[in-house]
Parts: structure tokens; C-alpha cells; sequence
């Protein structure tokens, strides 16, 4: 019988996007990654959120938790290592995982984890830039700047956990959230409405191998902008809403 190795986030809150008056200065802090300025607006404004708790897995999917999925539903089983991240999947095909997953456990609830749950998995109790603190350190998750070019094992990199101990949210594998794309409230103005341009309206988070230290920030909110899924590392981890002891607020 499948297992998940579940990590329990406990109900609290949290700081969630960037501040409007920030935004700029986070632009220039990555001037190097190219990425515009109107990208980082959509984290714009910060707010304090709460955030019930519930449980998220330690590491992504992997290959050989899909392979099982794959072969029950006919599906093609991936050529690649079996304890690597599973990616080129699409929002749907995570969601029927997660489904199936469910049933074979007996009945647990399994989905995608919110947009909120993720980042709150990622920052903890307060306002870190990253899952390991406020600084950027190469080595503490797979990103483009070590030049792998490719996904890794889960959990290759344990000085890059979270507050919580999650691990592998930045970097590896970008993973799909629930949620869909839509501004903050009270977003700045020119913030789009909707990402037209999206293959898929869902949010993703985390960043991939081929993805520069941008996207492994904790506020970055990014979306799926090719067709490709394999080339963009896009894979997922499971969520599980909370059992009675972690409803309340610690």
C-alpha cells in the first residue's frame, strides 16, 4: 500500500505576497534574471492571511509513486530515474492522481495544495524570501545556477527545507497548486485580470532545474507558459486537509 511521508503544517498566519512599495526594489535585487518588473507586481499587496491547518507532503511525486499510477490507468510510464520528481504531468493529470491515490489509501482526501497552503509551507511564521531564509545560497536546491540541467533525487537537498521540514520547494520540479490565477485584493492596477497566455489558468510555485533564483522566492507566483511540461519541470506534491489536532491556531 502507498505511503506519504506527510509533513503537518499547523493552523497560523500567513505574510503572504510582497509589499506594493517593494516591488520595485525586488525587481532590481534580480535585474540579472531579466524578468520585468510587471511580473513581480502580481505578489502585490502583502497581506496577512490565516491559513487552517493541513498536511503537505516532504517531497514532490516521484517517478516511481507515478509508475504505479500509470501502469493502474494505462497511462505511458516515464523513462526516467525512479526517484526523481515526475514532471511533463498536466493540472488534470495531478488532480486524478491525487484521486486515485485517495481511494487506494481507503478514502483519505489527497489533492493539490492551495496557493496559500504552499506558501505558507514555504515561509513559515514570517516573512522569509526563500524556504531557508532571507539569502539566496547556490547549492540549496536545484535551480539553473548549478548547471544540472536536469531533475535530481527528492530530497537531494536538505539544507534547503523549509521552516516545517518540507523539502525540494524551491527548485527540481515547479509544482501545479488548486488554485487559479487571479490578482490579489487590491492589487495595483495594472495587474492582469487573467493570464490569457497561459497553457493552463493554474498557479505554480516553487520554480524547476531549467528556472533562475526568481522563481524559488516564497512570493513568486508563476503559471504554466508552454505546452512542453517536461522541458519547464513541471511536476507536484500532495496536500491532505488537517485532522482535529491541528484545526486550532498554536
Amino acid at each position: 500500500m502507498e505511503q506519504v511521508d506527510w509533513v503537518e503544517i499547523p493552523a497560523g498566519t500567513l505574510r503572504r505576497g510582497t509589499p506594493a512599495e517593494d516591488v520595485e526594489q525586488v525587481a532590481r535585487r534580480y535585474a540579472d534574471t531579466r524578468v520585468p518588473v510587471e511580473w513581480y507586481r502580481k505578489e502585490a499587496p502583502r497581506a496577512e492571511v490565516h491559513v487552517p491547518g493541513f498536511r503537505i507532503a516532504r517531497t514532490h511525486v516521484t517517478v516511481e509513486q507515478w509508475t504505479l499510477f500509470a501502469r493502474a490507468t494505462g497511462r505511458p510510464v516515464p523513462q526516467t530515474p525512479a526517484d526523481h520528481p515526475v514532471i511533463g504531468v498536466s493540472w488534470q493529470e495531478a488532480t486524478d492522481y491525487c484521486r486515485w491515490l485517495g481511494e487506494r489509501l481507503g478514502g483519505v482526501e489527497v489533492r493539490l495544495p492551495t496557493e496559500d497552503e504552499w506558501e505558507r509551507a514555504a515561509r513559515g511564521d514570517d516573512d522569509r524570501e526563500f524556504p531557508w531564509g532571507e539569502e539566496y545560497r547556490t547549492g540549496l536546491a536545484n535551480l539553473v545556477d548549478l548547471g544540472i540541467g536536469t531533475t535530481t533525487p527528492v530530497g537531494s537537498f536538505p539544507e534547503g527545507a523549509s521552516p516545517f521540514g518540507v523539502l525540494d520547494l524551491a527548485g527540481n520540479a515547479d509544482e501545479w497548486t488548486s488554485t487559479l490565477y487571479a490578482p490579489y485584493p487590491g492589487a495595483p492596477q495594472e495587474v492582469p485580470r487573467t493570464e490569457d497566455w497561459a497553457f493552463d489558468p493554474h498557479i505554480t510555485r516553487g520554480g524547476a532545474f531549467c528556472h533562475d533564483r526568481d522563481l524559488a522566492r516564497c512570493a513568486r507566483r508563476h503559471g504554466a507558459y508552454e505546452r512542453d511540461l517536461a522541458a519547464i519541470g513541471l511536476g507536484f506534491r500532495l496536500a491532505s486537509s488537517a485532522g482535529p489536532s491541528l484545526r486550532e491556531s498554536h
